[in-house]
Parts: C-alpha cells; sequence; structure tokens
C-alpha cells in the first residue's frame, strides 16, 4: 500500500524549522504533501518589535538546543531589531505554492525561505527576496512573478483553510503536525520525539510502512515541541 506523510506547517514557525531535517529525511522515502497553516497570515501578522524578539528568542534558543539547527547573527541581532521588518506568512505561502505549481519543488522553497529567514535574517514577506531565493532554486523570475501572483490571488486563502480544516479533521493541535496516510487511514506521528535525530525518524518511518505499525504511533502528539495555530509570537 502507498504512503503518504502530510505536513502541516507554518513558515514562521520555529519548530516547523527545527523539524526541517526529518522532513528531508522523510523526502527520501515517501512523499511528502505540504499544508500551510497560516499562523501569521493576514490580520495575523505582526510587525517585529522588543517584545517580540524577547519572547522569541527563549523559544528559538530551546529548539536549537533540541534539533541542533542553526539560529544565526543576522536572525538574532539583525531581523530581530528590524523595526522596519514584519513577520506575516501570507507571501512565503504563496511562493510555496507557486514553486509547487511551476515544477513541484515547494518544500525545497520553504527550506530555502526558512534557511533565509532563521540562519540569514533576511524579510521573508518581501516578494523581492522570494523571487531571489526562486532564481537560486534555477526558476525564471519572470515565470516566478506570475506563478507568485496566481497563488497570492487566487489559492493562497483556499489553501491556507484547507490546511486548517485538516488539521482539525485529524485532531493535530499545533504546527507541525505530520500525519502518515495509508489508504484511507490517517495516523497522527509523535514527530517530537524525534527531533534531532533525523536518521532515527527515517529508520522509525520505514518501519512504519513496512511493518503497518503506523496506528501504534498516532496516539501521541507533543504540543510542547509546536507552535500554536494562531501563535503569533511563535519565532
Amino acid at each position: 500500500m502507498n504512503a503518504t506523510l502530510h505536513y502541516i506547517y507554518d513558515p514562521l514557525c520555529g519548530w516547523c524549522y527545527g523539524a526541517a531535517p526529518l522532513v528531508a529525511a522523510a523526502r527520501t522515502v515517501l512523499p511528502v504533501a505540504a499544508h500551510a497553516g497560516g499562523m501569521m497570515a493576514g490580520s495575523s501578522s505582526q510587525p517585529v518589535t522588543p517584545a517580540l524578539r524577547n519572547y522569541v528568542m527563549p523559544h528559538d534558543q530551546r529548539i536549537a538546543g533540541m534539533t541542533g539547527q542553526s539560529f544565526g547573527e543576522n536572525y538574532f541581532n539583525g531581523l530581530l531589531q528590524d523595526s522596519g521588518a514584519v513577520f506575516d506568512s501570507g507571501p512565503p505561502i504563496a511562493a510555496i505554492l507557486a514553486m509547487q505549481a511551476l515544477d513541484g519543488r515547494g518544500l525545497d522553497m520553504l527550506s530555502a525561505i526558512q534557511l533565509a529567514h532563521y540562519r540569514d535574517g533576511k524579510r521573508i514577506a518581501d516578494v523581492a527576496v522570494l523571487r531571489a531565493l526562486a532564481q537560486d532554486l534555477n526558476v525564471n523570475p519572470e515565470e516566478f512573478d506570475r506563478a507568485y501572483r496566481h497563488a497570492e490571488n487566487e489559492e493562497l486563502d483556499q489553501h491556507i483553510a484547507d490546511s486548517r480544516a485538516f488539521l482539525n479533521e485529524v485532531g493535530g493541535r499545533g504546527f507541525p503536525t505530520f500525519v502518515l496516510q495509508r489508504g484511507d487511514e490517517l495516523s497522527v506521528l509523535d514527530a517530537g520525539r524525534w527531533l534531532g535525530r533525523p536518521d532515527h525518524w527515517l529508520e522509525f518511518l520505514q518501519m512504519t510502512i513496512a511493518a503497518d505499525r503506523s496506528a501504534e504511533s498516532s496516539a501521541q502528539n507533543d504540543d510542547a515541541a509546536q507552535c500554536g495555530i494562531d501563535d503569533k509570537n511563535c519565532g
């Protein structure tokens, strides 16, 4: 039976950045379908302020310690002190949808966006930054602009709504949530215990798929290693 791993995420969720190695590992053994929840999109977007910085930094430091993911100097002491920056999930999600439509590389774009934000301290809500990231992935800028405009105007709101409905359907409590689908069966996986251990996570997925034991792994969900679906301060 073919399996798919559904990944419910937000590009501005620090725990999703912490889980990025798990996503990369999973992609080597099964299809991964991405569903963006819009944690800080639209009216939930938030300007960078000292209060925001003071809130997210301890969380980011905890994520770094648990996962080994790198948070750069340009992020901590650059972007998080940039009073002109805005944390808005909408533009990066639209860019990911655009890249998925162009050549099926939405998850590659997500990875590039996360590194640009958390490592390099770039303003990922700026279309110029997103266009440059697409160019780095060898996408023609004009083609990206057309796909981005379509995604922003025609797909974004519905995609976020559908992602949140799916999260509710499976009983997920935040981002990231991983859901293994085998046929009609959907099982929420307890990915929190694998953070920082992508090799063990890969072994777990391979064993679960091979042994058809996905139901046994669905009961637990580590809400301590997640961003809430409307957590405007979850960096």
